[in-house]
């Protein structure tokens, strides 16, 4: 199964284009995308472009978990080159403000 592996370079330029994709969901309450609010743990990426990112809510009661969660596999299943991708709900560590990048902060009047 070796030639269904994909290389070094090909892997990097498919974890960019998740990254980038992941940029563009938004929390439906929040004007800044999911990346930067700091809601994606990580984005594990396999040999054979399997794809399982961990990711969490600002509220373990958010109405959107459900469609957040969907619109997250549903556009990273859609990029070309993913064989699947699975999205794994998490609530430790617990999410807090600090983990948004600078420039949410700034977008949300933190900084």
């Amino acid at each position: 199964m070796a030639e269904n592996n994909i290389n070094t370079e090909d892997l990097m330029r498919l974890e960019e284009t998740i990254l980038a994709v992941l940029k563009t969901v938004y929390d439906p309450e929040i004007p800044v995308n999911i990346y930067d609010l700091g809601l994606i743990y990580s984005v594990d990426v396999d040999d054979e472009a399997n794809v399982v990112i961990d990711m969490t809510l600002t509220a373990p009661n958010c109405p959107v978990a459900d469609s957040l969660v969907q619109e997250v596999q549903d556009k990273v299943n859609f990029i070309q080159g993913v064989k699947s991708a699975k999205v794994n709900l998490v609530f430790d560590p617990p999410w807090d403000k600090d983990m948004m990048s600078e420039e949410a902060k700034l977008e949300l009047g933190y900084l």
